[in-house]
């Protein structure tokens, strides 16, 4: 990556194309070989930008641990149980299925096809039996759900949505925006070079990152995602960082590799330029249809106003 600035979210959301095609895979998903998803795009005319649902599958995911990890928060620099340890570990369609009684609603092609993709993947990353949550995975996938739903048509049915998305994975999506909203907030008062040298100071904020830099150095389970690589980038917008080195040195301190964070933001930074694309496409259709059907409406009225006129006559 050249530079973190040519990954804010202005630049992001720019797309002056209008026929494009992309193909990434395992978007926000596991890092295992063991399972790929492909997320197809294609844009011609007023087709919706999207691929067809994931296939139907069920995946049992198994581990030979007698005790699975406990999902986790953090208060005054350290981790308090947030949810019970898990005693089943659930299938792809249980989830899918949680989601889906959780809320009935219909939701526009647009945003379901890639809201079901991710909670998939999201689903795959919950029960590997490295994954313990952390408030930088949190902020991540709050980044990434808030540019997916930005546009909808109601911000009661977009909370539902999220709520009912994070409860099928038998999380709490009030503890996702709470310790996504203290991270974001911490960051604000933070600079780019006191954000890379959490190492030498105490804090609530401090003491998860030190935590998560322990862990991924082989201390502890860390589960690196997609989702993490998006918090980490959600953290370098918010301090401000103008140079390349901002994000090596942030890497480093977390025991993250850079690469994998450059990739995967690479991934992050098409599918939001495909995304913005599709919804202006999106626009475009409905306004045509809009105006089409006023069209018709006046043409209607103009011919019931002449009919009425020589039934006078």
């Amino acid at each position: 990556m050249a530079a973190v600035t040519s990954l804010s979210f202005s630049a992001l959301t720019q797309c002056s194309e209008r026929k494009l095609s992309v193909s990434s895979t395992r978007f926000l998903g596991s890092n295992s070989n063991a399972f790929r998803l492909r997320m197809n795009f294609s844009y011609h005319g007023v087709i919706l930008p999207f691929p067809n649902s994931a296939p139907k599958m069920v995946i049992q995911c198994m581990s030979s641990q007698t005790q699975t990890d406990e999902s986790k928060s953090f208060s005054n620099g350290q981790y308090s149980t947030l949810l019970p340890i898990r005693q089943d570990i659930a299938t792809v369609s249980e989830t899918k299925f949680n989601f889906l009684k959780a809320y009935k609603r219909p939701i526009p092609s647009i945003y379901n096809t890639v809201l079901q993709e991710l909670l998939v993947q999201q689903h795959l990353m919950r029960y590997k039996r490295s994954y313990r949550y952390d408030p930088v995975f949190a902020l991540g996938f709050v980044t990434v759900y808030d540019q997916l739903m930005e546009g909808y048509p109601s911000d009661e049915d977009r909370d539902a949505i999220f709520k009912a998305y994070i409860e099928a994975l038998k999380e709490d999506p009030n503890q996702y925006r709470v310790d996504a909203q203290k991270l974001e907030e911490w960051a604000r008062a933070q600079n780019p070079t006191s954000l890379v040298e959490f190492s030498s100071r105490e804090g609530e904020v401090e003491g998860l990152l030190k935590d998560i830099a322990e862990r991924a150095g082989g201390k502890g389970n860390f589960s690196y995602s997609r989702f993490f690589a998006v918090g980490l980038f959600r953290l370098l917008e918010l301090v401000n960082a103008t140079e390349p080195t901002i994000l090596e040195k942030l890497c480093a301190a977390l025991n993250i590799d850079k690469k994998s964070v450059d990739r995967d933001l690479d991934v992050y930074r098409n599918l939001l330029s495909k995304l913005v694309q599709a919804k202006e496409l999106l626009k475009e259709y409905v306004d045509r249809e809009k105006k089409k059907r006023e069209e018709r409406t006046e043409s209607q009225k103009a011919n019931e106003a002449i009919t009425k006129c020589l039934g006078l006559h």
